[in-house]
């Protein structure tokens, strides 16, 4: 028992929750409705399951750049052994992909293919630095056609919207991660926006990209497929969104620039949330 918080913090919870969260908006959107209890928490389950092995075995890959950057974390302060770590992401990830196969072939390919991503990112795409933050922006997105493709309606424009959406959003702090943490990166050789072309590049490029997702926010309204509620909501996301970019460009240190980013991550899942209220309303 006295292996359980070390290891939540291993998982970090509330990004794999976040992403079985996304799953289930991504079957509500594409209904129109709320889904049924049984595929929701199924949906649910996969999304925490996969996202939270892909988290655990982050910290295997990425264990001597976290002395530095993050040396408080369970696997480098010695908290957990390496063979706990792997056994931990071993049972996540076979939880996850059974849980895809009850819901059939396609659901479990596609299932499988966000996971090999994940890995193949922590062991070695991460240090590709823009090739490799585009791989995690696109396992995020893929949580709501994961969740279209559970209720059979990969048609949905919604799902293709909000997935392009999340992208967006996660390349830039994605991004802008890369700006926070570009001490210990430059260890491992990582080729992140932040040290090749500066902190102000950098920051331009995520900048861009919140622009792009505002941009985007507005296509649902505009082509009738949701109300006025969505666009109230919209435009106060937006904002806030406006409001921390330019907070992010103002911090002085790294422990400011994360502050701000999870304030950034914290808005989007009350998106989130918020959105799956509206369409089921």
């Amino acid at each position: 028992m006295g292996k359980v918080r070390p290891l939540l913090g291993l998982l970090k919870p509330e990004l794999p929750i976040a992403a079985g969260i996304c799953v289930v908006v991504g079957q509500a959107l594409a209904l129109g409705a709320a889904p049924g209890i049984d595929i929701a928490l199924l949906g649910f389950l996969i999304g925490l399951l996969i996202s939270g092995s892909e988290m655990v075995s982050n910290d295997l890959f990425d264990l001597e750049v976290d002395r530095i950057n993050h040396p408080d974390r369970p696997l480098p302060s010695g908290k957990v052994s390496v063979s706990e770590v792997v056994l931990f992401t071993i049972i996540l990830s076979l939880s996850g992909l059974l849980l895809a196969a009850i819901l059939g072939h396609l659901t479990l390919m596609f299932t499988a293919f966000i996971w090999v991503l994940g890995m193949l990112y922590n062991w070695k795409l991460k240090s590709l630095g823009l090739p490799g933050n585009a791989i995690v922006a696109l396992s995020v997105g893929m949580t709501f056609v994961l969740g279209g493709m559970t209720v059979d309606r990969l048609d949905s424009g919604l799902v293709w919207t909000f997935a392009l959406m999340a992208s967006l959003f996660d390349l830039a702090e994605e991004i802008s991660g890369g700006v926070m943490d570009a001490e210990g990166d430059a260890l491992r050789g990582s080729r992140s926006l932040a040290i090749l072309y500066g902190r102000r590049t950098a920051l331009t490029c995520v900048t861009l990209l919140f622009s792009i997702f505002i941009v985007l926010g507005t296509i649902p309204f505009l082509l009738g497929w949701l109300g006025l509620p969505y666009l109230v909501l919209i435009i106060m996301a937006d904002a806030t969104i406006a409001f921390l970019v330019v907070r992010l460009w103002r911090a002085r240190t790294p422990k400011e620039g994360r502050k701000v980013q999870r304030r950034l991550y914290l808005i989007m899942m009350v998106f989130i949330v918020t959105i799956f209220l509206v369409v089921i309303a």
